[in-house]
């Protein structure tokens, strides 16, 4: 018997450490008092200051930006980069190539950062460009290491990949890029789509990297959250974290639907 209450007590208590500060989070953000931990009434006025915000507004519009530019050139990238790993498997350099790669996944940010810093501002010395430190290096620094992750993600699903449906395929005369667009991308679409998921998500986090690689100008929404809680929670932050909770909210319960919908009837009996 007790046995049987240890597993359930424990699974609570952890859900509970990790929960309960977002539930609370969410609460305090409707509370009319700018203290977060005092409640003195229920208010949707610091959604509304959130909206008025023109620092707040601009730093998302920019991190979104950020996060999908720097997204979708990791996955380019990345995808190129397992396909030479799983389907060249010999070539001269592999070893190099595989660890310059994966480098990123291991590296200190504090390192990457200032190692992105110290090669721009050699590049703007010598080549004149990128000339200043903002939008464009942001997404230069954040691909760089997005693409590490993006690469793992399409590898695993690569290294699984029945090469016989391409063969079969260029049997009946398709051409290599045909097969590859016709059958091999379709198959690997959902390692793609997690990829760059997980690339935007790393983006639009990021905060060690973009403070090191960003100029005037060009503070990401991280990094104005970071320096207004610096003294002190403000309540739009609240607003702004509840709202981004409801929106990966959504996206994870929309996906849940469509993957039962999609589900065999089988499976659900």
């Amino acid at each position: 018997m007790r046995r049987g209450w240890f597993i359930p007590i424990v699974a609570a208590l952890g859900f509970s450490f990790l929960y309960a500060p977002i539930i609370s989070l969410v609460v305090f953000s409707f509370n009319e008092n700018r203290l977060v931990t005092v409640w003195s009434g229920f208010s949707l006025k610091w959604y509304g200051e959130l909206f008025s915000d023109p620092q707040m507004l601009g730093a998302a519009w920019l991190s979104l930006q950020i996060a999908a530019i720097s997204a979708s050139i990791a996955l380019v990238l990345g995808t190129l980069a397992a396909i030479a790993l799983v389907r060249f498997r010999r070539f001269r350099g592999r070893t190099l190539f595989s660890g310059m790669v994966s480098a990123p996944l291991v590296m200190p940010d504090v390192i990457t950062g200032l190692s992105l810093l110290l090669l721009f501002v050699a590049m703007e010395s010598v080549l004149g460009w990128p000339q200043g430190r903002g939008m464009l290096t942001i997404v230069i620094a954040h691909s760089t290491f997005c693409t590490a992750y993006v690469c793992v993600v399409v590898q695993s699903r690569l290294s699984d990949f029945d090469r016989s449906l391409e063969e079969a395929a260029m049997d009946l005369g398709a051409s290599p890029l045909r097969t590859f667009f016709d059958i091999t991308l379709p198959i690997i679409a959902p390692a793609l789509v997690s990829g760059w998921l997980l690339g935007f998500t790393l983006s639009l986090d990021d905060l060690v990297i973009a403070s090191f690689v960003s100029g005037p100008g060009s503070s990401t929404l991280p990094m104005v959250i970071f320096s207004k809680v610096r003294l002190g929670v403000s309540p739009d932050v609240n607003a702004l974290a509840t709202i981004i909770i409801g929106i990966v909210s959504l996206g994870v319960l929309t996906a849940t639907i469509i993957q039962l919908r999609n589900r065999p009837r089988s499976s659900r009996a």
